[in-house]
């Protein structure tokens, strides 16, 4: 296994479950835009994607409309839903053992950077970070490849070997890829096992556990 040096993690899915809030969010954005959805386990595909992408997707919402979603989307979120939302297992503990031993920690999201702060600083994981890149509210370094990029701008000292991204959905393999650097795929979060063996990680891991085990191999 390479010895990486930074360890990219994606947020939703990845480090946290925000189902909660994110689905009563959407939910909230979409009775606003008159289209009733009872269920949020159909919003599940939410979590992870960009929100213009996921509305414009599933709901095919243009580009106005989807505009308009995120607006009502984020007077949820904003006051309540950033915050329904729990840490997954072991992962305080997976956080402070990586940054013992050296590793640099940076979180990489398509949620915008604003909101990924907060519920770092909420879930007091604030010190384990370096650094959280995340999009900006006008939707622009949405995809994962430029929040890679921008954060592969930011650590110029290092090369592409140093890196390593950790996410729940393609979009994370796929901004790895594109970027030139390795990529663990989890399959613990809200992207199917088809959805990350298709994206070809360089890893595929099932559980924190086994997350923790696998990145300190290479420091053994």
């Amino acid at each position: 296994m390479a010895e990486y040096k930074i360890i990219l993690f994606d947020l939703d899915g990845t480090l946290s479950d925000p189902k909660e809030g994110i689905t009563k969010s959407v939910q909230y954005a979409l009775e606003k835009m008159d289209i009733v959805e009872p269920d949020t386990d159909r919003l599940e595909t939410f979590i992870g994607p960009p929100l213009q992408v996921s509305f414009a997707e599933y709901y095919g919402f243009d580009e106005k409309e989807s505009i308009r979603a995120i607006d009502f989307y984020r007077e949820r979120f904003k006051e309540k839903g950033m915050f329904e939302n729990v840490l997954y297992p072991n992962i305080s503990l997976l956080l402070e053992a990586l940054k013992e031993s050296g590793f640099v920690l940076v979180v990489a999201t398509s949620k915008p950077t604003i909101f990924a702060e907060q519920i770092i600083k909420y879930f007091e994981l604030e010190e384990y970070f370096q650094l959280i890149v995340g999009s900006n509210l006008d939707g622009t370094r949405s995809s994962k490849t430029e929040i890679i990029q921008y954060i592969l701008d930011n650590y110029t000292d290092f090369n592409r070997r140093d890196f390593v991204m950790i996410g729940d959905r393609k979009h994370d393999i796929i901004g790895a890829k594109n970027t030139g650097i390795d990529s663990i795929g989890v399959t613990y979060g809200y992207g199917s096992q088809e959805e990350i063996r298709d994206a070809e990680p360089t890893y595929i891991i099932s559980s924190v556990d086994d997350l923790m085990g696998l990145l300190l191999a290479s420091r053994v």
